[in-house]
């Protein structure tokens, strides 16, 4: 599981912990959150930024809900009904149902809008989408937006390719690679320097910085910020594993390994096996039930690079090659050109060559936004 210590750097101070910096801004206005369950003091006893806020007399008219919900322990992909937390009696609105962006009805009476989810860095955590849809919300409505900045557990590198225009999905909106190497306060920067928001309008926006944070130090997170990535080491994998969502290998969803193995049932020569079974955060795995071989990869090095060679592999010796990649894998990869790739046996050296130019590009545009070092 993941610690309620951030390794021994007790000198990093988080966004929400920086209360003198914002209370006042929140004082007599009407507020909302767009929040789950990472949203936390850890003093003395865990206490959410809900109920740190009421009990200082903040207003909060409405919650946002992102993907996995407000609690955090909602399926991937599973959409999201509108609700009431049954402890404050506030609305809990979702932006993973039938609408990913707050109407103009949910942002009246609305004066700033709180974002505080923890991100882990890669370009497919919708959590990024969901800021944009709040941003461009506000923007349109006058709210103002106030971001409380985290660790990047994946800040230490840049890797993969750019995401193209063609490919954009809720999985990724913007032109950016897989890991882009920033934290969630300096990607809001981003968002409106580059006016990437509908009809490049730009949102009043305040962050929150941390104090004490270094991209290339190790952080280990407070929470799991989702439930299929339970500790350190599924986080870091993840860049590398998520390709396989749209394929027919499992990444141990329905199992307490997630995102540290992978396997498929035809791979009857490896070692390893595991049986995904439903689970809290995975009703509905791949292969449930179902006896899978495969490759466990908790001792795998830390890595700071975005590993192809293990779906290179599984292609190459994939019985049905025809149908190993997901008609969204587009999506996950940022373009088309990947898939077409690796089945015409491009070495991981070639295909990560021809990601060159565009990581060199973005890392151009990213350093204008940069506030920790």
């Amino acid at each position: 599981m993941l610690t309620n210590n951030i390794n021994s750097q007790n000198d990093l101070v988080y966004g929400i912990e920086r209360t003198d910096q914002y209370i006042k801004l929140l004082k007599n206005k009407k507020i909302g959150l767009v929040t789950n369950h990472t949203s936390k003091f850890y003093n003395k006893k865990p206490i959410h930024l809900v109920d740190s806020l009421i009990k200082r007399g903040i207003n909060i008219v409405k919650i946002f809900a992102p993907e996995h919900g407000f609690r955090g322990d909602v399926d991937n992909g599973e959409k999201i009904d509108n609700s009431v937390d049954k402890k404050t009696k506030i609305p809990i609105l979702s932006l993973y149902g039938s609408s990913r962006k707050p109407s103009m009805e949910d942002m009246s009476e609305l004066e700033i809008l709180i974002f505080d989810i923890q991100d882990v860095g890669t370009r497919f955590y919708t959590y990024l989408s969901t800021l944009h849809y709040i941003m461009e919300a506000s923007a349109e409505t006058g709210v103002k937006v106030i971001v409380f900045d985290r660790p990047n557990p994946n800040g230490h590198y840049i890797d993969g390719p750019v995401l193209e225009n063609k490919a954009k999905s809720f999985r990724g909106m913007h032109n950016v690679p897989i890991v882009y190497g920033m934290t969630i306060g300096e990607y809001a920067l981003m968002i409106n320097g580059e006016k990437w928001l509908k009809e490049k309008i730009v949102c009043d926006l305040k962050i929150i910085k941390m104090l004490g944070y270094y991209r290339n130090k190790k952080y280990t997170l407070k929470e799991k910020p989702s439930p299929n990535l339970p500790n350190e080491k599924s986080i870091n994998l993840y860049p590398s594993l998520c390709f396989f969502e749209q394929t027919p290998v499992s990444v141990g969803r329905g199992t307490n390994l997630q995102f540290q193995i992978i396997g498929h049932p035809d791979w009857k020569g490896k070692s390893f096996n595991f049986k995904p079974v439903p689970m809290i955060g995975a009703k509905y795995p791949k292969h449930s039930n179902v006896l899978c071989y495969g490759i466990k990869l908790t001792n795998t090095e830390y890595l700071s690079k975005v590993r192809i060679d293990w779906l290179i592999n599984s292609y190459n010796i994939s019985n049905d090659k025809e149908n190993f990649f997901g008609n969204s894998f587009h999506e996950i990869a940022g373009n088309f050109t990947l898939e077409k790739q690796i089945k015409l046996g491009l070495s991981k050296v070639e295909i990560k060559k021809s990601w060159e130019s565009g990581l060199n590009n973005f890392k151009k545009i990213r350093k204008k936004y940069l506030i920790y070092p």
